[in-house]
């Protein structure tokens, strides 16, 4: 019999939700169906206006958005099930990570939110739904992400090799899988990911990311520019650590750059750099032995990207594709395995990756009556 779950994510670059129906039952984890939900440009607008730092918000919006998301996760859930034929007693649970808005892990009072209510999830598909995975993290002094380096090492870890996961969503991440199965697996953002090119491409070209990588292409790459963005202090902090949208952004670029002393296509270019720049020096440098790299996320597919990565670092650059996990299923599929590890009473997050005092047990549970 088949130990189905599925894994609902929105990712930091806003674009929509990935539903991912993943079954479990088997020697090895196998995806049995999968959905894209596009968000409406409005309420992609909304959350972006939302998710501004220091943004004055009434709670009505806010309450209004939470529960507009909570019935778009359920609605990919739902069309999920109908294409791949299955009914909603099939499945065991959901796991939504719902639509980060804010990640603020450091300071005095650390917190990290998602909305999406898991009330409605589970009212609208009666399905159990597994929601608020980060916050647990935070309460025992982790960093609340990232989490889905555990998954990373449950199907990507292989003894007798040294791999490196780079997954690149709107910030950039990385999981060190070493070749023994006695050293600890780290993981940590390493700074953007597609976030400040997708931007960027926005404001100028009015596009929602810069497709291949095809106008970071006619751009030149700013070595002086690299030099100095590379100097920020949170390229130079040391692991564990976590970062967002609120800190790399179009604000800080502005703060960082003249803008207008270069072309546009050279600013996108530079940004293209730092990406793959930034996940070589992480590679490079905490995970020096490393045999494979593997890459997911949206930015598995800008081959630009891919090409400096492969400049940058000596080792190969694969997609998961080649590992039977499509980059852009990855994190959904994370999700489901974090709603089954829930369930089972079984921790989800890796201290030595978010920081935390203890692994524990993630998510709070949303029965379906």
């Amino acid at each position: 019999m088949p130990e189905l779950y599925i894994g609902l994510i929105s990712g930091t670059s806003i674009d929509g939700i990935d539903a991912a129906l993943v079954d479990f039952s088997g020697p090895h984890i196998r995806l049995v169906g999968f959905e894209y939900l596009p968000y409406p440009a409005d309420l992609k607008a909304a959350i972006a206006h939302i998710s501004v730092a220091d943004a004055l918000i009434p709670l009505k919006d806010y309450g209004t958005l939470d529960m507009q998301l909570g019935c778009l996760f359920a609605n990919a859930a739902n069309s999920l099930l109908d294409k791949a034929r299955f009914p909603a007693t099939a499945i065991r649970a959901i796991g939504s990570h719902g639509q980060t808005v804010y990640h603020a892990p450091n300071g005095g009072s650390p917190f990290t939110l998602q909305i999406g209510d898991p009330n409605l999830i589970a009212e609208r598909t009666g399905i159990t739904t597994i929601a608020d995975f980060r916050r647990r993290d935070l309460a025992v002094n982790g960093q609340g992400a990232p989490l889905v380096p555990a998954f990373h090492q449950a199907v990507f870890s292989e003894i007798g090799v040294a791999r490196c996961i780079a997954n690149i969503g709107g910030i950039g991440n990385i999981t060190v899988l070493p070749a023994d199965n006695q050293s600890p697996v780290i993981g940590f953002d390493t700074g953007p990911g597609n976030i400040l090119m997708d931007q960027w491409i926005a404001r100028h070209q009015g596009k929602p990311y810069d497709a291949d990588g095809a106008w970071a292409r006619t751009g030149q790459i700013q070595a002086g520019l690299l030099e100095k963005w590379r100097e920020d202090a949170y390229f130079q902090a040391t692991p564990p650590k976590s970062t967002g949208k609120e800190y790399f952004s179009l604000p800080w670029l502005e703060q960082q750059t003249p803008l207008a002393a270069y072309r546009t296509e050279d600013i996108q270019a530079s940004l293209c750099a730092l990406t793959a720049l930034t996940l070589a020096d992480a590679i490079r440098h905490y995970a020096p032995g490393t045999g494979q790299a593997i890459i997911c996320g949206g930015g598995a597919h800008n081959g630009y990207l891919l090409e400096l990565l492969a400049q940058y670092l000596p080792c190969p650059v694969q997609s998961s594709e080649a590992f039977g996990i499509h980059p852009d299923h990855v994190e959904a599929m994370a999700f489901a395995w974090l709603a089954r590890q829930t369930l089972q009473h079984l921790p989800g997050n890796l201290k030595e990756v978010t920081g935390a005092d203890k692994t524990v047990v993630l998510g709070g549970i949303y029965p379906a009556c």
